[in-house]
């Protein structure tokens, strides 16, 4: 058996050990710390040329997407968790947006409904 091959059995291995609400909430703060650094949440993000809206909205769109459909399975306590991420992320992005998005329509949104 190649390293490689050995090294791929051993990642499942891995992987199969984590429960899913480990990575579901992994996934999350993944989306939501790049979505913060988008939004210009980081310091500095303009200067350094991290502020990017496009790029935020959609990943805050995708973390409403999986924040929604994983919310029964992954417990309140995690779920409030990730919502109020979620909502704070979507504030953020409407106040850094010169273009204010109508009511709904703002990133994820159509997954959460208005955070306005």
């Amino acid at each position: 058996m190649s390293t490689t091959a050995s090294a791929a059995e051993q990642a499942a291995r891995d992987i199969a050990d984590v429960p899913a609400v480990e990575v579901i909430t992994s996934a999350a703060v993944h989306l939501m710390s790049a979505a913060a650094v988008k939004c210009g949440l980081a310091e500095d993000a303009e200067e350094q040329g991290h502020l990017d809206l496009d790029e935020a909205r959609k990943l805050i769109t995708a973390l409403a997407a999986l924040v929604t459909a994983s919310a029964p399975d992954v417990g309140t306590m995690h779920a409030r968790s990730l919502r109020d991420g979620l909502r704070t992320l979507q504030l953020a992005f409407r106040e850094a947006s010169v273009i204010p998005d109508a009511p709904g329509e703002g990133p994820g949104e159509k997954y959460t409904g208005s955070v306005v």
